[in-house]
């Protein structure tokens, strides 16, 4: 009998959307292993109108996930990146980070308009905070309304004039094909920070590697991750754990590397959104891309702003 290899994900149409993704680049990796994906409904899934950020967090979406693991009822789970905490539980870890998509946000509306652009009063839909400050702090004249829901909910909101704009993810549009059916405008990276994480899937496993029957399917996993993409995200978690930053945090992070080097660009808001503390650094690149080299370089930014007064700024928010 081919080997299974059992794959948990939300049940949502882009979570599936992933899974489907992670699943054709093992496959393609190991093409006898046999793949099955098991849906899991989160608490996440199942709050569809309270607030994330005053009912746990982001966590939501993944606790269930990670319960399933710890049972041996999946061997893997998949997620996207930035919904995951900074700092995993020791029994977990990442095991694979595919090949990252388009990192930036976009600005959705009926005709393609700019953010800058957009009237006073422009109805904006979005329930990030990092949106909502870098979009105010471009046009101080936004009203921002609350957004949930999945994303053909959220286009919809425009689509029907319940809203008038919302930002979303490129990536989750481009993995759902809907990039192509909507008028959207990218929101540079220069001027809008992304989450940490953002554009990338992450490959959860049990800590302890597997062996025996079960390192084939270790190895089938670990043959689809990307260097370059582990490596980029690495840093961007050690730069959010070095902060103790959480969903609730204000705070866009980004980690490129390009021409042999590590680029890394962030913003912190206060709470209110009256104050920002930006920060970056560049180094050479670590040429085996180690994760513990990626780390020390988001762990470096995050001591930079530290001690620029992130703190307080944390504190506070």
């Amino acid at each position: 009998m081919p080997l299974a290899l059992r794959l948990g994900s939300r049940p949502s149409a882009l979570a599936l959307a992933q899974a489907e993704i992670v699943r054709a680049r093992i496959v393609a990796a190991a093409p006898d292993l046999s793949i099955d994906i098991v849906p899991i409904r989160t608490s996440g899934d199942r709050m569809t109108r309270a607030s994330l950020a005053r009912s746990g967090g982001k966590g939501l979406f993944i606790k269930e996930l990670e319960q399933a693991l710890a049972d041996r009822k999946i061997d893997i789970a998949v997620h996207s990146m930035k919904d995951l905490p900074a700092v995993l539980p020791g029994r977990f870890r990442i095991a694979a980070v595919p090949e990252r998509e388009d990192t930036g946000d976009a600005l959705v509306t009926r005709d393609g308009a700019a953010l800058h652009a957009l009237p006073r009063g422009t109805r904006l839909g979005t329930s990030s905070i990092r949106r909502r400050y870098q979009a105010m702090r471009i046009n101080p004249g936004l009203a921002i309304e609350p957004l949930r829901g999945n994303v053909d909910t959220r286009l919809n909101r425009v689509a029907d004039g319940g809203l008038d704009a919302i930002i979303v993810a490129i990536a989750g549009l481009k993995r759902l094909g809907r990039a192509t059916g909507v008028k959207y405008a990218r929101l540079g990276e220069d001027d809008f920070i992304p989450a940490g994480g953002q554009g990338a899937l992450a490959i959860e496993m049990l800590a302890r590697p597997r062996t025996g029957p079960g390192a084939a399917l270790e190895k089938a996993v670990v043959a689809i991750n990307d260097p370059r993409a582990f490596y980029e995200t690495a840093a961007e978690r050690a730069f959010l754990a070095t902060l103790g930053a959480s969903c609730t945090t204000p705070i866009g992070v980004r980690a490129a590397i390009a021409d042999k080097r590590m680029m890394m660009r962030s913003i912190l808001f206060s709470s209110d959104g009256k104050r920002e503390l930006a920060g970056s650094i560049d180094e050479p690149l670590d040429t085996d891309l180690a994760p513990s080299a990626a780390e020390a370089t988001g762990t470096r930014l995050a001591e930079q702003m530290l001690a620029r007064g992130a703190g307080t700024m944390l504190t506070d928010a």
